[in-house]
């Protein structure tokens, strides 16, 4: 058995905390000098009485991807006890950001080097070492392992883990959060996104201010079949861990696959504000700061807001800490995604390269071909087709390199653009038969998430060449697995009106008014809310 038994509870959360807002107790906390509040968590260890609290607080920092901060606070557990090989495996744990990047080989060495020292605490537990062998099966000295490998690796050593100490809420956390980072490896995605739900459901039942929890469940559900399963998480978790900045934004990712665009909008705001905060104290990167922007972009374009949405571009300028190679990348998306949602061909067709390399300049490319096509540039259209192309070539390579999965063929961005150009030069047959397979690489890949789904694409060539019964039902499409998108909702009432079903028109329109927020300046409300009046 292990030696004295700590239970952790990390600032415990009171009933009046959780009807407040998360700007309302970061407030509250800084004004009367209270620690931070990062949830919940149970992590009883044998390290000395005095590092417990800081292990505990470590690890409810590593649940909420806080990795930094949770390093900074392992590495607070290891100067109370030396000796406490529970903070090694949090340091080492802090440097796998498993649902985000891979660790390069510097990081998988320090990693190595970090369970190691865990490995020679004298006083583990064998549940204690359970997590340090997991660890280890990650960072193993082999080169040749792949990054599904390691993960493979990793996942199987935490369910091991769990079945054999079904109490240990924390590994069933871990466990779960494994079977989503191994989703994306090939198999079927669903299937495993479904078994991380099973396995986190009841623990959240029992543990609702447990951070992990709450945080895996949302990812675990990130998907528009799932995403009703995710909702109560997202109403709960920016509540249970709200001085973290990610904390804050994740419920978005929630209702952003329901079309709660008020929703979106407020966990970004929110998350922005934190995000700021937490890197000025040089707890944080840019990294979460610029995560926000990016959903709140995307939902400013969906509920009707044009002008905030543009104005995010300058608003990226003055993110604490980003550097500027950072700012172009995300000017460049937010420009191309502007240019694009908003129908803007000829500004989608002029946008200018950013400082930033060569081979992430794909959305730049892949706006300005489509653009270009548009507007019957066809040469313009061409160039930037063949430059998309160089651009992808570059990344597979840089991922293969990496030990990363890449799916074979044309990237569903070159087949979109690949179909413009053909429609623009007279082969509308074409055209269509490259979206559609764009549109079932997308989905097979089950990638999408803030951009225009290939599918909408799709449906607005359809009703381009004046097909507009189909159109219709592929817009229909859209929304079952995208509600409220913006241009989804527009295409289809256009498309009803062109068949001539004027009361589905006024629905659709009707449907617009209502998901565009207070002070939405979308020039196609104008004619929406009169057509919607009208009937």
């Amino acid at each position: 058995m292990r030696l004295p038994r700590c239970r952790i509870l990390v600032v415990l959360a009171s009933s009046a905390v959780l009807i407040c807002s998360p700007a309302g107790m970061r407030a509250a906390r800084a004004a009367g000098g209270a620690d931070e509040h990062v949830g919940n968590v149970d992590f009883p260890t044998s390290c000395a009485h005095e590092a417990q609290p800081t292990l505990g607080k470590g690890l409810a920092l590593l649940h909420s991807f806080q990795y930094q901060e949770a390093a900074q606070t392992f590495d607070q557990a290891v100067k109370k006890d030396a000796a406490c090989g529970m903070a090694y495996w949090g340091k080492a744990m802090s440097l796998y950001h498993q649902l985000w990047d891979f660790p390069d080989a510097k990081q998988l060495a320090e990693g190595r080097k970090d369970v190691e020292q865990a490995q020679k605490s004298a006083s583990l537990t064998p549940r204690e070492r359970e997590y340090i062998a997991a660890a280890a099966a990650f960072y193993q000295d082999d080169p040749k392992l792949s990054h599904a490998d390691r993960r493979k690796a990793y996942s199987a050593a935490m369910e091991k883990l769990y079945s054999e100490n079904p109490g240990d809420v924390e590994a069933g956390a871990l466990y779960a959060l494994s079977l989503v980072a191994l989703s994306g490896d090939g198999g079927d995605e669903l299937a495993i996104r479904r078994q991380a739900i099973a396995t986190l459901n009841p623990l959240f039942a029992a543990h609702p201010n447990n951070p992990g929890l709450a945080h895996y469940l949302i990812h675990a559900a990130d998907a528009p079949e799932l995403a009703e399963q995710g909702l109560p998480a997202a109403r709960a978790y920016a509540k249970i861990a709200p001085d973290s900045s990610h904390a804050i934004h994740m419920p978005s990712h929630i209702f952003m696959q329901l079309g709660l665009w008020p929703e979106t909008v407020d966990s970004n705001l929110a998350a922005i504000d934190a995000a700021a905060e937490a890197t000025k104290a040089g707890r944080a990167d840019a990294a979460y700061q610029f995560h926000a922007m990016d959903f709140l972009n995307y939902a400013y374009l969906q509920c009707g807001q044009e002008t905030k949405a543009r104005r995010l571009v300058d608003d990226l300028k003055s993110v604490p800490g980003a550097k500027p190679e950072e700012i172009a990348e995300d000017q460049a998306l937010f420009e191309a995604r502007n240019a694009m949602e908003l129908h803007r061909w000829k500004e989608a067709a002029s946008l200018s390269d950013r400082d930033e390399p060569f081979m992430w300049r794909d959305v730049t490319f892949w706006a300005r071909s489509i653009g270009a096509a548009r507007t019957g540039n066809l040469a313009a259209a061409r160039r930037d087709d063949k430059k998309l192309a160089q651009a992808i070539k570059a990344q597979r390579k840089m991922e293969r390199k990496m030990g990363d999965m890449v799916m074979p063929g044309e990237s569903t961005e070159q087949q979109q653009a690949d179909a413009w150009i053909a429609l623009a030069q007279g082969k509308s047959e074409q055209a269509l038969a490259g979206l559609r397979a764009a549109m079932n690489r997308e989905e097979s890949q089950r990638s999408g998430g803030v951009a225009m789904p290939a599918r909408e694409m799709l449906a607005d060539m359809l009703l381009e060449l004046k097909r507009p019964q189909e159109a219709l039902a592929e817009y229909q499409n859209v929304l079952k697995h995208y509600p409220n998108r913006f241009d989804a909702v527009y295409g289809a009432a256009k498309a009803a009106e062109a068949a001539a079903n004027p009361k589905q028109a006024q629905e659709f329109y009707a449907q617009l008014v209502k998901i565009s927020m207070p002070g939405a300046d979308r020039p196609e409300l104008q004619a929406a809310r009169t057509l919607s009046a009208r009937h």
